[in-house]
């Protein structure tokens, strides 16, 4: 009966872990964008927002990409940005991946890899919508063809608010 009883709190306690990961004011952050301008998460209070945080290594951040430039430009005139948060401690291989793959949304550098800490990134990609108010609403790790669907359907819910 104890573990039967164990067994059910651990399972109880699982979705809330999730829910607390998913919800909850984003922490704000400063980082670099690719001119060398700092640009502070706080300034796009009242928009919504979708930090993207990826690695040139990775082969579904690179597979994403243009399927999230696709949203930020159809979505940035009704109060919609993404940015693109590099995690790397050498620059150039972001640069070379942008190279390849250009991106009109902005391109932060995360090289310490506080912000990835405060957010709690363990996969690559990761994807975490920020409301206008400021609150996360939803956090997505990894990505596999067809995630963008289940992005735009959460992006226009959050512009609609």
């Amino acid at each position: 009966m104890k573990k039967i009883i164990a067994c059910l709190l651990l399972v109880a306690a699982v979705p809330m872990a999730y829910a607390l990961t998913a919800s909850g004011p984003a922490a704000n952050f400063t980082l670099k964008d690719a001119d060398g301008n700092n640009v502070r998460l706080s300034e796009y209070r009242g928009q919504v927002v979708l930090i993207n945080f990826w690695a040139s290594w990775c082969g579904p951040c690179r597979q994403e990409f243009p399927l999230l430039d696709e949203l930020h430009q159809k979505y940035q005139p009704m109060g919609f940005t993404v940015f693109g948060v590099n995690v790397e401690q050498e620059r150039e291989l972001a640069d070379k991946v942008l190279r390849e793959i250009p991106v009109t949304f902005p391109i932060l550098f995360d090289d310490q890899n506080q912000v990835s800490e405060e957010y709690d990134v363990d996969a690559m990609p990761a994807t975490v919508l920020v409301d206008r108010s400021g609150e996360i609403r939803f956090m997505h790790r990894g990505y596999k063809p067809g995630y963008e669907d289940l992005y735009e359907k959460q992006v226009r819910a959050l512009i609609r608010e």
